[in-house]
């Protein structure tokens, strides 16, 4: 693995134990293979031939008769109404991806079901963040429901709070039930990254400091010059809470301005610095959030703009980045 090439025992050994072995020699394989390709950004043997994670995908099935709430990006809905693992897995093998979670994008708690049969059925799925909502009275239930397949390890919520006059305050009842998920250890996702949202989470994280949240897409906030010192404040209120985590994902997005997409490094590496700089090696994450970049990035284009960025970073750290911050926050594993 270029200058930091290890035995193949000792490399599964620091990834842990879980995900099938002949899996994780095919996905290093394809690993080797995309860093042979090119080295396109000119990037260090730190980034090259590593096993990646991807913490943020979608699945859906618009075919079934009960259909799909959510179909991807619209440029994704013109072409498709499914997003299977089986059409993730031939984009993201090459780039080096030996294993994803699949985020929640349905309300509907059956979904539930579905995604974990995916994952059981594709070894390329390593986790589900689901779909169970703290503010019914039967949440508990589902949570202890769930809970107990090992497939099963965060859920994605992100109403848990009021915002009245720009003035956030939890929901006393879902903090109650939010503290079970913590109780049985399940991490909580929350997005799409809003000034509200971002000041619940530091409040949330206060109330129930056991709990794992994860802020998805935060480098898709694109603060406004009215909310620049409110929004670096924000980002500050949440970096100084270790139960917080941020997936440093849409790193390419339509501004929010003008709807351009920024393709110079040079921005992209800025913000990547400051938010890197606030929360440190030990709690960001990789994640394509495909197919929602469909049209945006392709999964390539998303690897590699990251891989750049790490590049320039020891070998150790781009490693926490790109699989083993995920498998401690999800609790995955590698067999």
């Amino acid at each position: 693995m270029g200058k930091s090439k290890v035995a193949e025992t000792s490399q599964i050994g620091n990834l842990g134990s879980g995900l099938n072995r002949r899996t994780f020699l095919a996905g290093a394989a394809a690993a080797t293979a995309a860093a042979a390709a090119g080295n396109v950004f000119g990037q260090s043997p730190s980034v090259d031939e590593m096993p990646i994670i991807d913490a943020h995908i979608h699945l859906f099935d618009g075919t079934r008769p009960l259909g799909a709430g959510y179909m991807g990006s619209p440029a994704y809905r013109a072409i498709s109404k499914t997003s299977l693992p089986s059409m993730y897995r031939p984009q993201a093998r090459p780039v080096g991806i030996i294993g994803a979670v699949v985020v929640e994008s349905s309300f509907w708690i059956d979904d539930n079901l579905w995604y974990l049969e995916q994952c059981r059925t594709d070894p390329i799925m390593m986790r589900v963040s689901g779909t169970l909502d703290p503010g019914q009275s039967d949440f508990g239930r589902y949570v202890e429901h769930f809970h107990k397949d090992p497939m099963f390890r965060a859920i994605r919520s992100s109403r848990f709070y009021t915002a009245d006059n720009g003035k956030v305050a939890l929901k006393p009842e879902q903090v109650a039930n939010l503290k079970l998920l913590a109780q049985a250890d399940l991490a909580l996702d929350t997005a799409n990254p809003t000034m509200n949202l971002m000041q619940a989470n530091v409040l949330l994280a206060d109330a129930i400091p056991d709990l794992r949240i994860i802020m998805d897409h935060l480098p898709s906030f694109d603060p406004t010059s009215e909310n620049q010192q409110a929004y670096e404040a924000v980002v500050k209120d949440m970096a100084n809470h270790p139960n917080i985590f941020v997936k440093l994902t849409e790193v390419y997005h339509p501004r929010l301005s003008d709807g351009v997409i920024v393709r110079d490094y040079e921005p992209l590496r800025a913000r990547l610095d400051y938010l890197f700089d606030a929360f440190g090696e030990d709690r960001v994450l990789f994640g394509t959030d495909y197919p929602n970049s469909y049209g945006v990035a392709t999964i390539a284009e998303e690897v590699g703009v990251m891989k750049r960025f790490f590049s320039t970073k020891s070998r150790d750290v781009a490693e926490k980045y790109f699989s083993k911050n995920a498998m401690r926050i999800y609790k995955l594993s590698l067999t």
